[in-house]
């Protein structure tokens, strides 16, 4: 009998354990970030989906410590990036920043140099990171403007953030984010403020990187966006995760009760409005129970619920979630059937 020779699986590029976030404000503290975990393979799109608030760009400013502190403070949990542990004392974060992950705010006008040119920007985000000389590096920098939809990108090298608008600006990020050619790129709504031509531009650009093994972990309201990137989706409310899954399991089948509500607020891919605002979350229990058309006694107190495979019939066991519904003695039908309601007002398709 011949042995196994199969190779055991690599570590993730990305993993974080249980990442814990406050805020301090005069109201009180706010657990933005409640134990989050999460992995992102090389060549891999994770996509942070949930509205305004939920806690998704807090999350991604916490991974390399660049998240305000204070008012913010990281109190607990691990990130680790390609086996470098990034919440180490001795841990170089500014080193890792930039040359190996980039990063795409979301406000990409707050996050350029007004009194630079978007050129010597760029050619410092590439010489600061590469051996290369000024000249070399303002080459790639044009190459840069161009690839992300700058038109006429060798004149427009030498101009100001304030002579870009707010889409072209953003594409400019963009561009100083991937100019050292990083490992992991974390996009911010990269693609919020462009045209739709434009967008399918960054996305297939976005795709070319993702072919050559960049991981990236993605920020966006735009289920378009998702669909046409994603290889999974992490759907976020009150500071946590609620479900995760293939981007194919939760888009056919929402098996949480707030990624139903989520995706109940799209026409289809396009978004109706923000869902209504809402008093203080509960500190215990499910986060999302006080809307919860399904909230039972037992979604009270405690931790979040733990997460249970959905158990849809998809073939895979990475769909899951947050959800008492899927444990034992409960009857998962109730929500897997409010979802495939959410899914065919979405489509338009109804059942035979």
């Amino acid at each position: 009998m011949s042995g196994d020779h199969s190779e055991p699986p690599a570590d993730p590029l990305l993993a974080v354990e249980d990442l814990r976030t406050l805020i301090r404000a005069d109201r009180g503290t706010v657990r933005a970030v409640d134990g989050v975990s999460f992995a992102v393979d090389r060549g891999e799109a994770v996509c942070l989906v949930g509205e305004s608030g939920s806690g998704k760009s807090v999350t991604c400013e916490s991974l390399t410590g660049i998240v305000p502190q204070p008012p913010a403070e990281i109190v607990g949990g691990s990130v680790t990036f390609d086996g470098i542990d990034l919440r180490a004392a001795d841990t170089d974060r500014s080193a890792i920043r930039g040359a190996r992950i980039g990063h795409v705010f979301q406000n990409p006008q707050h996050a350029l140099d007004p009194v630079y040119s978007v050129g010597d920007q760029l050619v410092e985000a590439i010489t600061i990171h590469r051996e290369v000389d000024e000249a070399t590096a303002r080459e790639r920098s044009i190459d840069l403007l161009g690839r992300v939809g700058i038109p006429r990108a060798a004149q427009r090298v030498d101009d100001y953030p304030h002579e870009f608008s707010g889409g072209m600006a953003q594409r400019v990020a963009v561009a100083i984010a991937l100019a050292a050619e990083p490992d992991l790129l974390i996009a911010d709504e990269p693609t919020t403020a462009v045209d739709v031509t434009v967008q399918a531009r960054l996305i297939d650009l976005l795709r070319g990187l993702l072919d050559d093994g960049m991981g990236l972990l993605l920020i966006t309201h735009d289920l378009r966006v998702v669909a046409a990137l994603a290889d999974r989706v992490l759907v976020m409310f009150g500071g946590t995760i609620v479900e995760r899954g293939p981007v194919e399991a939760v888009f056919d089948r929402p098996a949480h009760p707030y990624t139903q509500a989520l995706f109940d607020s799209y026409d289809g891919t396009t978004r109706l409005a923000e869902r209504p605002s809402r008093d203080e979350l509960p500190a215990d229990g499910c986060r999302f129970r006080a809307e919860c058309p399904h909230a039972v006694e037992s979604c009270a107190g405690g931790e979040q619920p733990g997460f249970h495979t959905v158990g849809d019939g998809a073939g895979t066991d990475d769909h899951a979630a947050s959800c008492v519904y899927y444990g034992d003695g409960y009857d998962a039908e109730v929500i897997q059937s409010a979802g495939r309601a959410v899914q065919q007002s979405a489509t338009g398709d109804d059942d035979d």
